[in-house]
C-alpha cells in the first residue's frame, strides 16, 4: 500500500481512450494513493475535473451503462462551419449529473488545459466555471465547435498539449504520475473488438453495426450541406471514413508533440494507454476501457514500486 502517499496526476488527451483513465484512479484510490493535484486536457480533463468535484463513481456507472445507440443521441449537431458538434446535450447532461463547481473551490487542485486557436498558445485554466474550462478543453477541432469562455475561442488542450505535464512543476507532491493515451500499439496498430459472448450481445453489435452507419451518414450529410465536396478521390477516402480519418490524424499529430513533451519533462512514472485500444468515439465501451486502466496502473506501479520501494525511492 502507498500509506497515503501524494501524487499529481496528469491526465491525457485521446478521445474514449480516456476512459481509461477512471480504471488508473480507482487503483490509486484502493492501493492508499492521496490524489492532490490533477492537470489535464481534453478527456483528462472531463475524468479529472468530475473526479475532483467528487463525482467520478457517479459518471462510471453512467457512462458504464452507455450502449452506442446512447451516445448517438448525445450528437447535437451545429450545423456550423466551425464544427459538426454542438456538444450542448452532453454537457447538460454532466452539470446534472455533477453540478455547478467554480474550479477554485474544488477540493484538489485543478488544471484543464485547451487552445487559444486565435493566438496559437496554450491556455491553463485554474478557476471559474468548472464545465466551461471543461468544453474548451475538449472542443476538438472541426469535429466540436468551438468555445468561448474568458474572451477567449478555445479548442482542445491536446492540439498543443497532449500529456500536460507543467502545470504540475510547483507541486508540493511526492510523485508525478502522468497517463499518455497515445502508446504503442498492442500488436497490428488495429482497434480491438470485444467477441460478444451471448445472444444479447450479438444482437447489440448487430444494432451497433447499423448505428455507425446511421452516424457516418449523418456526418456525410453535414458535410455536403456546407459544400464540402470529397473530389474525385472520395473512393479512397471513403475505405477508412471521414470521422476516422479526421481522427487518426489528430492522433497522430499528438502522438509526436506527446513524445517530444515527455522526453523534454519526464514524469516520476509513465503510464500508457495503447492507441488501438480502441477508437477515439467508441465510448459505449466504457466498462471495457475503464479495466484497461486499472491492469495498466497495476502492472505498471507494482513492477516499480514492489512493497516499500517506493516509500525507499523517496526518503
Amino acid at each position: 500500500m502507498a500509506s497515503g502517499q501524494r501524487v499529481s496526476l496528469v491526465l491525457g488527451s485521446g478521445g474514449a481512450r480516456g476512459l481509461a483513465h477512471i480504471g488508473i484512479i480507482q487503483w490509486l484510490q484502493a492501493q492508499g494513493y492521496r490524489i492532490e493535484s490533477i492537470s489535464g486536457c481534453s478527456m483528462g480533463a472531463l475524468v479529472g475535473g468530475i473526479y475532483a468535484a467528487g463525482k467520478l463513481d457517479s459518471y462510471r456507472d453512467w457512462v458504464c451503462a452507455l450502449r452506442r445507440t446512447d451516445v448517438l443521441r448525445f450528437l447535437d449537431l451545429a450545423f456550423h462551419p466551425a464544427g459538426l458538434i454542438k456538444g450542448d446535450r452532453i454537457m447538460d447532461r454532466l452539470r446534472q449529473m455533477v453540478g455547478e463547481h467554480n474550479i477554485e473551490q474544488l477540493p484538489i487542485a485543478y488544471t484543464a488545459v485547451a487552445t487559444d486557436i486565435e493566438r496559437q498558445r496554450e491556455i491553463w485554466i485554474t478557476k471559474g466555471s468548472l464545465f466551461d474550462a471543461i468544453r474548451g478543453s475538449i472542443a476538438v477541432p472541426t469535429l466540436f465547435t468551438p468555445h468561448c469562455y474568458l474572451g477567449l475561442t478555445l479548442v482542445d488542450g491536446g492540439l498543443l498539449n497532449p500529456v500536460p505535464i507543467a502545470p504540475t512543476f510547483r507541486d508540493l507532491t511526492d510523485l508525478t504520475i502522468a497517463v499518455n493515451l497515445n502508446g504503442d500499439p498492442q500488436d497490428d496498430g488495429k482497434a480491438k473488438t470485444p467477441v460478444p459472448t451471448s445472444r444479447m450481445e450479438r444482437r447489440e453489435n448487430r444494432e451497433n453495426s447499423e448505428d455507425r452507419e446511421d452516424l457516418r451518414g449523418r456526418i456525410l450529410n453535414f458535410l455536403d450541406s456546407i459544400g464540402n465536396n470529397l473530389g474525385s478521390d472520395e473512393e479512397e477516402a471513403d475505405e477508412l471514413g471521414i470521422f476516422e480519418l479526421m481522427s487518426r490524424s489528430f492522433e497522430t499529430m499528438q502522438n509526436a508533440i506527446a513524445a517530444m513533451k515527455l522526453a523534454a519533462y519526464a514524469p516520476d512514472v509513465l503510464l500508457e494507454v495503447p492507441r488501438d485500444a480502441c477508437e477515439a468515439h467508441e465510448f459505449h465501451r466504457a466498462r471495457e476501457l475503464i479495466d484497461v486502466g486499472y491492469r495498466i496502473a497495476e502492472r505498471e506501479m507494482a513492477g516499480r514500486f514492489p512493497g516499500g520501494a517506493f516509500r525507499a525511492a523517496i526518503e
